[in-house]
């Protein structure tokens, strides 16, 4: 099966609306993965795959099961892919959040996205606190998971500021990914781009 047939399964078996309602859907689920691919603390799969479905889901047999596992596995290794070549990440879905931002598949990406970072917190700030939560900003926003927070406010207020946020995302995850994973090229990183 080519991997293009393996996410369509993939992508139909978790926007079912049989799966546990705080699983989360394709979209968060490729957040999440990303955030798992750049996090510098490996989690291990079981522990991912039980946050990703919140309760075991029900497979029709075994070997739904291990095509799901498989598929999940694989998008998670070209995900990183994706964020170790030169090119800047493609998200699955428009960098923009629309007029119902909740209803926006970007929201959802971001949501997973976070979910992934809240996995291993710690292990995110550790090394660099400051630069992460800058870069880490964009997708904070675009989540609408921190809406309530002072700080938060007067972006969310601001439509142009929050589409030039949310544009900057695969820019960001790149630059997490070298911060994480590469932290030797680090400084060739923070010169200002001209």
């Amino acid at each position: 099966m080519s991997f293009a047939d393996q996410q369509a399964r993939l992508q139909a078996f978790l926007d079912a609306d049989d799966l546990h309602e705080e699983a989360l859907d394709f979209m968060a689920t490729h957040g999440f993965l990303t955030a798992l691919a750049i996090s510098s603390d490996e989690v291990p799969e079981q522990e991912w795959l039980n946050a990703l479905f919140a309760e075991d889901p029900h497979y029709q047999d075994a070997q739904q099961k291990n095509d799901i596992e498989e598929a999940l596995r694989n998008l998670k290794q070209q995900i990183t892919r994706q964020l170790a070549s030169d090119e800047d990440m493609e998200l699955p879905c428009d960098l923009d959040l629309g007029e119902e931002p909740d209803e926006s598949d970007l929201r959802g990406w971001c949501i997973g996205f976070m979910e992934g970072v809240f996995l291993r917190e710690e292990a995110w700030f550790e090394q660099a606190e400051e630069e992460v939560s800058e870069l880490l900003l964009p997708i904070m926003v675009g989540s609408g998971l921190f809406d309530e927070q002072e700080e938060f406010a007067e972006i969310v207020d601001d439509d142009d500021l929050v589409d030039d946020m949310v544009g900057q995302i695969p820019e960001v995850l790149t630059t997490l990914f070298l911060l994480t994973q590469a932290p030797e090229e680090k400084p060739a990183l923070l010169k200002p781009r001209h």
